[in-house]
């Protein structure tokens, strides 16, 4: 296997050469998650990813809650399956908040604030109803809790890394919260290493060949953690070294495809960029910062 090897393979089990997917609910266990904080530009990756697809197509899932736009992992928006999000959940997002606590202290944000918030969001949006982002802001205001500056945006975010909320469908422009056990069937419930596990073979099989740190990055995992849900799966997976670089790969293909005349074009933030720590098999580092800039786009 050679860098280019990498690259083509790449483009398959990611689902973009070819586009195979039925739905959009397929392409995000394909590859686990599909990041999400441009959402129209994620309308674009999903679409890119199916056999057929158009907007309204998409859009319709997400009001079908066939595909779920939360915070799961590094803090980011992500469209994931409604089974997973629950696990997911569980999974990443204590380190996460851990790490947003100097965030939250900046912004006068205490636990008792949380809960209150919480509280406030429990009682607008149980029983099914989406609201907007300023119809929240709203209620949090009309209770006494302040949402100057981004502390509003944080109380949604915590009570989403809580499992308490998630995104709706859209109304026009304007995003839409709802209360996740409202809007969402109870979903499989994984044990700690069973969640470890999972998550491992879902990202090695919808964005293999790539490395551990490559997980660790899209993850957000310790360290130990991800070396340890790599090991759980290492017995389903292909171990490739290229230029010394270990990379793990889904045994669904013999071996890479010849190179395709076709030219895809990519929405900004798309798993085949953002997927991986390391990006020089898709992207020359000379060139990465007019492509990437911040390395997060």
């Amino acid at each position: 296997m050679t860098i280019l090897d990498i690259a083509h393979l790449r483009l398959h089990h990611q689902a973009i050469a070819p586009a195979a997917i039925m739905s959009p609910g397929d392409v995000v266990r394909r590859l686990g998650a599909i990041q999400a904080q441009d959402y129209l530009g994620t309308l674009w990756a999903l679409g890119l990813r199916m056999q057929q697809a158009v907007e309204v197509d998409i859009e319709q899932a997400i009001a079908n809650r066939e595909i779920v736009r939360t915070w799961p992992m590094r803090g980011t928006l992500h469209f994931v399956a409604p089974e997973d999000v629950r696990w997911m959940l569980a999974l990443l997002t204590p380190r996460i908040i851990a790490r947003a606590a100097r965030r939250h202290q900046q912004l006068e944000l205490d636990e008792a604030t949380f809960i209150q918030s919480e509280t406030v969001f429990a009682k607008a949006l149980q029983g099914g109803k989406p609201l907007t982002r300023p119809e929240i802001m709203a209620v949090l205001e009309q209770a006494g809790i302040s949402t100057k500056g981004q502390r509003g945006y944080h109380m949604l975010w915590r009570a989403a890394q809580n499992g308490l909320i998630c995104y709706g469908p859209r109304q026009g422009k304007q995003d839409t919260f709802v209360w996740l056990d409202d809007w969402l069937p109870a979903g499989k419930s994984l044990s700690r290493d069973e969640s470890l596990a999972e998550l491992a073979r879902r990202y090695f099989t919808g964005h293999g060949p790539a490395t551990v740190q490559d997980f660790i990055w899209w993850s957000g995992l310790l360290t130990a953690d991800a070396r340890a849900a790599v090991e759980m799966v290492t017995a389903e997976l292909i171990e490739n070294v290229v230029d010394g670089q270990t990379y793990w790969v889904s045994p669904t293909e013999s071996g890479p495809k010849a190179p395709s005349p076709t030219v895809y074009l990519l929405p900004g933030f798309d798993e085949y960029l953002l997927g991986y720590r390391d990006r020089s098999a898709v992207l020359d580092p000379a060139h990465a910062k007019k492509v990437v800039p911040g390395g997060n786009g």
